[in-house]
């Protein structure tokens, strides 16, 4: 259990009452007033969190004092004290540890959720559709909006590759542990012998970019405007819409046909562009950080098998913490909270041992 110690405890008060001092004064120039506020409403419950660690050992402090009195019945009543006392101090400094810990800038950010279908064909293929749509349901729940960007339909069903945005607070949080090859067994509609199948999909998971995050220099994009094809009717194949945007930097390339207007598909190849361009680069920041060590479930590797859909048993395995939920047809409904809970706990674990080491 990692302890903070008490000069730290003192300090992030100490440091919250300077600046509720700073603002009290009413003398700070307007930027600098909304710097210190920022700062103040980011270490505010972190000071609160400290304020009750400190509390709870001072009153531990006091009740041993007490334990050692010679009333026997006071004995007995701050010993009784001391045991809650100790549950509510365990509570308290694991609260505080996890309120210290770094947090990603990302986690409040809207998504984009690319699904791509991998080994297995046709069946592949539907297994990224029954994942969107599991996704989708998921979204439904939390109250977020989730808007189609592209998609490459497969004539059997599903989609070979969809890209959508999820908008909402929190997103990237909840869903940035989804990233990774997902595998299904079970027995394909068109298998008439009724064996089982191993089909995968790719997941990846990306916090939306914004155009302050992402600078794209004129000279460093190559911009192709051509005719869209597949369907969509006569007009599809009428109009120059379509565009393909080259980074040339990086060699990133985006193509984006599903809007009839060429002005609205470049907005959105644009919207991609940026998002992968930023997570490039968290990315490498990331790598740099932590001397390229990556998070036992937050790796974010899309080459990793993270999770097994196994129908015949009705059960949904999540391979990087040994979870095993026999709750397969509620999960593929969107009810996906146990999963993504455990995930976030096992996430904070791993940090918090990293912060103790």
């Amino acid at each position: 259990m990692t302890r903070i110690s008490p000069e730290k405890i003192a300090a992030i008060e100490a440091r919250r009452d300077e600046l509720s001092a700073m603002m009290a004064t009413g003398d700070l120039p307007s930027e600098r007033f909304v710097a210190v506020s920022k700062e103040y409403a980011e270490l505010e419950p972190v000071a609160a969190a400290a304020g009750e660690v400190r509390r709870l050992r001072d009153e531990a402090v006091a009740l041993t004092e007490m334990s050692r009195d010679g009333d026997p019945e006071l004995r007995a009543m701050a010993n009784e004290e001391l045991h809650d006392n100790a549950a509510a101090l365990e509570q308290a400094d694991l609260a505080l540890a996890l309120s210290l810990l770094p947090r990603d800038a990302a986690d409040e950010r809207a998504a984009m959720l690319e699904i791509r279908a991998g080994t297995g064909g046709d069946e592949a293929a539907l297994f990224a559709g029954d994942l969107l749509r599991m996704y989708t349901r998921y979204a439904e729940n939390q109250g977020w909006k989730v808007e189609m960007i592209s998609a490459s339909t497969s004539e059997a069903g599903g989609y070979k590759e969809v890209v959508a945005n999820v908008a909402g607070k929190g997103v990237f949080a909840k869903l940035k542990f989804e990233s990774g090859v997902h595998r299904v067994q079970r027995v394909p509609v068109t298998e008439s012998g009724g064996r089982i199948h191993t089909s995968a999909a790719t997941v990846a998971v990306l916090p939306e970019a914004e155009e302050v995050d992402v600078e794209i220099r004129p000279e460093d994009l190559r911009v192709d405007i051509y005719r869209s094809s597949g369907a969509g009717g006569q007009h599809v194949n009428t109009t120059d819409s379509a565009i393909r945007l080259t980074h040339i930097p990086t060699g990133l390339v985006v193509i984006q046909q599903d809007q009839r207007s060429q002005h609205k598909n470049r907005d959105k190849a644009m919207q991609v562009l940026r998002t992968r361009l930023y997570e490039l680069e968290r990315s490498r920041l990331a790598d740099e950080r932590s001397g390229a060590r990556k998070s036992m479930v937050g790796s974010g590797d899309r080459s990793e098998r993270i999770r097994t859909y196994n129908f015949p048993q009705g059960r949904v395995t999540d391979h990087r913490i040994n979870l095993t939920l026999h709750r397969l047809p509620e999960i593929l409904e969107g009810a996906m909270d146990e999963l993504i809970g455990a995930l976030s706990a096992e996430d904070e674990a791993d940090r918090l041992a990293t912060l103790d080491s």
